[in-house]
């Protein structure tokens, strides 16, 4: 895998692999030195797959060890890219210099109701870390029917409030076999 280094923009092809449910790239050590140096925890980018989206659409690579990121392509990008699972692709990646913490989309006012109107959902929510606080917002914001939004902030909120259940592609509150309650 050799990638290509001009300004801020490292180009670079790899295969689309999954893990789990996720589609993702996996970014190297060696590629990721090139954003931002013995970066360690979450790296907010912009990416695009074969020259897709435009703009770029903003992602968070996340560290697996020694380095290397794994870079997860969400469905848009896939879309946009006309790409899947299986595919070698060129991939640009851009660190993210104007990223910010936390959610970038406004709370749906059906959401914030919902939340105010459930304790434990609402202190749930003031737990999350930031980016999967945005990861919520987004998928939100993304859905098109009234309906979809409907059921999927009941779904959040369920979650939230403790209902073992999935949601966003993960299950939740689910205790794994051999561990404890205090260990979820």
């Amino acid at each position: 895998m050799e990638a290509k280094h001009d300004s801020s923009v490292v180009r670079f092809r790899a295969a689309i692999e999954i893990r789990g449910v996720n589609p993702y790239v996996l970014v190297r050590a060696e590629i990721a030195k090139l954003l931002k140096p013995d970066w360690r925890r979450p790296m907010p980018v912009r990416v695009q797959i074969n020259g897709k989206p435009n703009p770029p659409w903003g992602i968070n690579m996340m560290p697996v060890g020694y380095g290397s990121f794994y870079l997860y392509l969400h469905n848009a990008v896939r879309s946009a890219s006309a790409t899947a699972v299986g595919d070698c692709v060129e991939i640009s990646v851009a660190f993210d210099e104007c990223y910010r913490r936390g959610p970038t989309h406004k709370m749906p006012r059906a959401f914030a109701k919902q939340l105010r109107a459930t304790p434990t959902a609402y202190a749930a929510w003031k737990e999350l870390p930031p980016s999967r606080k945005k990861e919520i917002l987004r998928h939100l914001a993304m859905l098109k029917s009234e309906d979809a939004k409907a059921r999927n902030i009941e779904r959040a909120v369920r979650v939230l409030s403790g209902a073992p259940e999935r949601f966003l592609a993960r299950s939740w509150n689910v205790v794994p076999l051999g561990t404890s309650a205090r260990q979820r």
